[in-house]
């Protein structure tokens, strides 16, 4: 087995792989990967075995300390039906050789939850138990199981009546600019924070991925009260922002859009996840926030993130 540091000219390669893989997903597109690369100095890697690829590892350097990747909300190794445990183990102590080779300390590994993998996936866990590996945080994340939904209770359903009788209406758009500054007061205002992705930025990844990323929005008065990005992928669709001013609150908007992307996407997906409601490396949990997610009938997936030590 061997291993080289993903070029440009390995693009197409590295893109079919992961279109074909059982647990790759359009984020580890180089289209998407790529489209901050003036922010991350990529390191992604290829693991070949007898020619032929088994395996790649998104990946970002930053100073001596690998991380998996740094712009991404989680990464780890993308492989293909080929892979089984033992290949695994063999990746990981190529992965250690090539880190010692080039003076690089510390892996930084964010799992890709199951709940995105095609078919089980999860040889990486054991091995980064075998290797010494240390769970660095784990992030509980909200997921409503689409096939088999728990119920809501009775404040949530009578708010999503109340936005209907108050003539919300929902549906897809492509004003960005109009979301995000909805979504930065938002952040500014509970979290004294700001979106990870400009305006632009969702335009162009629009552009690259139409049926992947979707934005959809609740209407009043012609005004936009809430929106959602979606990111859609084979079995899951992620709530990859959600925003709501005061009126959408009031009125129920936020909780009809949320009802009507459920009904939307619950033909032929598995999964609706909301993301993590937590701070400081999952260390403080904001109950509000996760037990509004909860209310849809949504329970905790969890995002795992390990830290190895070379």
């Amino acid at each position: 087995m061997k291993i080289k540091q993903y070029s440009t000219t390995d693009l197409n390669n590295w893109n079919e792989f992961v279109k074909n893989s059982k647990n790759g997903i359009f984020m580890f597109n180089r289209g998407f990967m790529d489209y901050h690369s003036d922010r991350f100095k990529d390191n992604s890697l290829m693991f070949m075995e007898n020619g032929e690829l088994i395996a790649v590892l998104p990946a970002s350097l930053h100073g001596n300390e690998l991380r998996s990747h740094g712009g991404l909300t989680y990464g780890g190794f993308i492989t293909n039906e080929k892979m089984k445990q033992h290949k695994m183990l063999d990746c990981f102590d190529l992965l250690n050789q090539y880190m010692n080779e080039n003076n690089i300390t510390k892996l930084i590994y964010k799992c890709i939850p199951h709940i995105y993998h095609k078919q089980p996936s999860e040889e990486d866990l054991y091995a980064l138990y075998k290797t010494g590996a240390k769970v660095l945080k784990i992030e509980p994340s909200t997921t409503l199981n689409l096939k088999n939904p728990l119920k809501m209770p009775k404040g949530r359903k009578a708010q999503i009546s109340r936005a209907k009788r108050e003539g919300v209406i929902i549906e897809q758009s492509n004003d960005f600019d109009t979301f995000i500054k909805l979504e930065n007061s938002v952040l500014a205002e509970h979290h004294d924070a700001k979106a990870v992705h400009s305006a632009e930025e969702l335009k162009l990844l629009k552009s690259r991925f139409e049926n992947e990323i979707q934005l959809w929005v609740a209407r009043y008065d012609d005004e936009i009260i809430a929106g959602t990005l979606l990111f859609v992928y084979e079995n899951v669709v992620h709530t990859q922002y959600m925003a709501a001013n005061e009126k959408a609150r009031e009125i129920g908007g936020l909780d009809l859009l949320v009802k009507t992307v459920m009904d939307k996407v619950s033909e032929d997906k598995s999964y609706l996840d909301f993301g993590i409601s937590t701070e400081d490396s999952g260390k403080y949990l904001n109950e509000g926030l996760i037990s509004q997610k909860e209310g849809f009938g949504a329970r905790t997936v969890c995002y795992q993130t390990w830290e190895m030590n070379i």
